[in-house]
């Protein structure tokens, strides 16, 4: 409980980490909801971190429906999206991206602009949509992994050093083999997950490219990596399964094993935490310890447990208590280290998906702990030798299920949003604005304000057009709201004119939720101005911890 106390303190007390990762939009040009006096033919958007664009799921579509675009680049967290002319241009614009975060997620969006005035929109496709056959096989395969792991681990570190001569090696070898099928068949099956999942198609919609793209990106290079790992592992393993291993291949193997331990955090959210290397190091140490400890459980529970006289097991199960607790110190200081960097904040915890997750695992985790200190104690009492070992193996098969679900826990949760990151993704640009034209007889006004929510970071653009539709440089542009639900003194301000364009900009601040009347008194000449107005509703949004 004491270590639990530390992990609650920690978490409590470390301040936010700075926000990173998943890759968010900060901004665009133009902007999301804008209108414009002509169609551009660049569109750039720009990410909170550097991305990889997914070429066949990032297009623009023209008012008429037609994709114009040509060429799409990148430089760092800046897309530029090279397009075509329009038939049609003016009207409304779709832009539809999706992209690779940093940290090998994909991540979706969409944001409209219009050319001359708002029009119909085009048809909008889902950027950010997963299949659900990629959906349900993604923390599938995770968990096939994790539990491979753990069965070459924990039962390959039990034959190497505390197996007993007369007992059968049959079974924990057939684990250890196991392990390495599974871990092998979840790497191949992840790659093979990543086109659709990057692509938004079912499971099995995976073209020959798409694999090829996976193949030579830095995710499949790190999971080839590990099926490299795997065969030199399966080629060396063998004598120490057998218990006649040199000590050269002993330290071969755990050269082998932090290697391919390296890998999971590589293609997960360690590769773009801050301290990237601090975490990728405690991410290490953790799926060890769990490996070593959940597979050290398994091994008992299963073989040892069962076929071992008690005085047999009065020897080894305490070198093995030992090992069991050193495992969980190491493996509740790495998970400490992750918690406080990737959740980021104590609102996180429980604002959050990841947050919560990360709660539930420290629940089930601290009843373990509480079933793991009754059965050291056991063990420590020499009750084994004196009992039998059945009391023990019910504790132990408690255990094991336990820690099964936090291992099923931790496949849902790599592929949760961390909460670091949550936040401010919750924060980035999503598309809200409002976009109108409004008419008067000396002009037309087509108007934009972006985003629409509380606070005074609210932009208003506008653009002055003749009757007949030609551009107008205005003399004078004021922009006034009050709100309507209540009864408070309105505010005005001067939009600054862009001249010689037709636009011009200013500020708003909505400080409650509600509609606000906007006034705009648009001066044209010396002495002819006018007057529109119109209604705007602002949501309440939660406020940030």
């Amino acid at each position: 409980m004491l270590i639990m106390l530390v992990i609650g303190l920690g978490v409590l007390l470390v301040p936010a980490a700075p926000a990173s990762a998943h890759a968010a939009l900060l901004s665009a040009s133009p902007e999301p909801g804008s209108v414009v006096g002509a169609a551009p033919a660049e569109i750039t958007l720009r990410f909170t971190e550097g991305i990889t664009p997914v070429a066949e799921r990032t297009q623009v579509l023209a008012p008429d429906g037609k994709r114009i675009t040509a060429e799409v680049t990148t430089n760092g967290p800046t897309m530029r999206i090279q397009v075509r002319r329009a038939d049609q241009p003016l009207g409304t614009y779709l832009v539809s991206y999706r992209i690779i975060s940093a940290d090998s997620h994909p991540v979706g969006g969409a944001m409209t602009f219009s050319v001359g005035a708002p029009s119909a929109r085009p048809p909008e496709s889902d950027p950010d949509k997963i299949h659900g056959s990629v959906a349900a096989a993604v923390p599938i395969i995770k968990f096939l992994g994790y539990a491979g792991l753990t069965l070459i681990i924990g039962p390959a570190l039990l034959l190497a050093l505390l197996w007993p001569r007369r007992v059968s090696r049959r079974g924990p070898v057939l684990l250890v083999r196991a392990g390495l099928i599974g871990t092998a068949a979840a790497t191949l099956a992840a790659l093979w997950t990543q086109a659709p999942n990057t692509s938004g198609a079912p499971l099995w919609d995976v073209s020959v490219m798409e694999l090829a793209d996976v193949l030579a990106s830095p995710y499949g290079l790190a999971l080839l990596g590990r099926l490299v790992v795997l065969a030199a592992v399966a080629v060396l393993i063998p004598p120490l399964l057998r218990g006649t291993a040199e000590k050269w291949r002993g330290l071969a193997l755990v050269g082998l094993g932090t290697a391919g331990l390296t890998t999971w955090p590589l293609t997960g959210h360690a590769a773009e935490s801050p301290l990237r290397g601090a975490i990728v190091a405690a991410d290490v140490v953790h799926m060890a310890a769990m490996a070593v400890w959940l597979g050290g459980l398994v091994t008992l529970s299963i073989f040892l447990l069962r076929r071992t006289h008690p005085r047999v097991l009065g020897v080894i199960l305490p070198a093995w208590s030992r090992w069991a607790a050193l495992a969980v110190v190491w493996l509740v200081g790495a998970g400490l280290v992750q918690a406080v960097v990737q959740v980021g904040s104590v609102g996180a915890l429980w604002g959050t998906a990841y947050g919560r997750l990360v709660l539930a695992k420290v629940v089930i985790l601290a009843a373990v702990l509480a079933v793991a200190a009754f059965a050291r104690r056991f063990v420590r009492r020499s009750q084994v030798t004196t009992d039998g070992p059945g009391r023990l193996r019910r504790t132990v098969g408690i255990e094991v299920a336990a820690t099964v679900v936090i291992l099923g826990l931790s496949s849902v949760l790599v592929q949760v949003t961390p909460g670091r990151t949550a936040r401010t993704d919750q924060a980035a640009t999503t598309g809200r604005g409002v976009s109108q034209t409004l008419t008067s007889d000396l002009y037309t006004l087509q108007f934009s304000v972006y985003p629409v929510e509380l606070g005074e970071n609210n932009t208003v653009h506008g653009f002055v057009y003749s009757p007949e539709g030609k551009p107008i440089v205005a003399e004078e542009v004021t922009v006034t709201n009050r709100l309507t639900d209540q009864d408070l003194e309105p505010v005005s301000g001067p939009m600054l004119p862009l001249a010689p364009r037709n636009d011009a900009v200013g500020s708003l601040t909505f400080p409650l939720p509600g509609t606000y009347e906007l006034t705009f008194t648009v001066r044209v000449s010396e002495i002819d101005q006018a007057t529109v107005k119109t209604t705007i509703k602002v949501p309440q949004v939660p406020s940030s911890p």
